[in-house]
């Protein structure tokens, strides 16, 4: 069988002049945007037009949803009530439904950002906090609601099983892995990879043999549809143009989970 990959990455992720993302560049590579729904990033303005361009060349629009944390990018840990923690991830996926809809399109699936996103890896509370508020935001859709896009085997989605929605495993190129298969702290030394020759090796192995070496040397099977490019480092937009271009070579169907 023909191996296929989603290419997702994170865009949107400015507030007012400040932009962090080449999104209209990255938009005519990746399959899936995660727009910032203005809690880590993101502004009305700015999700307007992340929308737009979405719609315009055909890239499935995700709400990467996150802990009300401007200063810190969303990436501190924070402590939110469960039911609050629900109801603010329902508030930034209906805000960013607004204008996906206005531009012609919708809201297809969610993700968690950055500490949100580590912290639903392992805190049953928090992932099933998360999870009710995509049903809530969901309610109504057909197939069982929103797509959850998020690490294999996760408690997000363990919740997300639980609750009978659909769950899309997603890989980092990019990022070290533990022998268990979880992502190596962004505080620990190597946690990013930055060479781009072995972030296009490792995209390969991800998409094609399921296979990624851990920080240790050894394989780690990964369960993937979805790979995310991190649009927030130099050259990025050259970057996930040469790993289309190479998964593409190497034998690969590039297209979205949706």
């Amino acid at each position: 069988m023909t191996p296929v990959i989603d290419l997702n990455a994170d865009l949107g992720e400015g507030f007012g002049r400040w932009r962090l993302t080449d999104d209209e560049a990255l938009l005519s590579v990746v399959t899936s945007a995660n727009v910032a729904c203005g809690f880590h990033a993101g502004d009305p303005a700015t999700m307007r037009r992340v929308c737009e361009l979405a719609a315009e060349r055909g890239v499935v629009i995700g709400a990467q949803v996150s802990y009300r944390d401007l200063a810190g990018f969303g990436r501190r840990a924070m402590d939110v009530p469960p039911d609050e923690l629900a109801d603010e991830i329902a508030y930034q996926i209906g805000a960013l439904e607004v204008f996906a809809r206005a531009a012609g399109s919708r809201v297809g699936y969610v993700k968690p950002h950055g500490a949100l996103y580590n912290r639903c890896v392992h805190d049953e509370e928090q992932a099933g906090a998360v999870i009710k508020g995509i049903r809530t935001a969901g309610s109504g859709l057909p197939g069982g609601g929103l797509p959850v896009l998020g690490l294999p085997c996760s408690r997000l989605h363990q919740a997300a099983g639980h609750a009978q929605l659909p769950v899309v495993g997603e890989a980092f190129a990019d990022r070290a892995y533990t022998p268990e298969g979880t992502l190596v702290p962004r505080r620990e030394p190597g946690a990013v990879i930055h060479d781009p020759d072995e972030v296009v090796k490792r995209s390969i192995g991800i998409a094609r043999d399921r296979t990624v070496a851990s920080r240790d040397g050894g394989p780690v099977g990964i369960t993937a549809r979805s790979l995310c490019l991190h649009g927030d480092t130099p050259g990025a937009a050259d970057l996930a143009r040469r790993i289309r271009s190479e998964l593409t070579a190497a034998g690969v169907h590039v297209r979205s989970f949706v």
